[in-house]
């Protein structure tokens, strides 16, 4: 599978760390419960079809991105930095 980073363009996902689902990015309050810490940390959905993932370019830029992609068929459809989607997500 290939990845398309906004800034160093189309690269093997091998240059990249997966992180889990973009909804990820909505961290509780410092202030919240264990039970809210321990769901945040610890609980995945494993869905099948489009997804929308945070990944890490390791291997290039060092950029956080949110890819939206289809766990089926492997197609990407898109890749945005994270500090750009982060306001967007909910």
């Amino acid at each position: 599978m290939r990845l398309p980073c906004p800034i160093c363009g189309e690269r093997d996902r091998r240059e990249f760390y997966y992180q889990g689902e973009a909804v990820a990015l909505d961290r509780p309050a410092p202030d919240a419960d264990e039970r809210a810490w321990d769901d945040y940390l610890h609980n995945r959905d494993n869905p099948a079809g489009e997804t929308r993932d945070l990944w890490y370019h390791d291997g290039g830029c060092g950029s956080w991105l949110v890819v939206h992609r289809n766990t089926i068929t492997h197609e990407v459809y898109s890749a945005e930095l994270a500090r750009d989607v982060k306001g967007r997500m909910k």
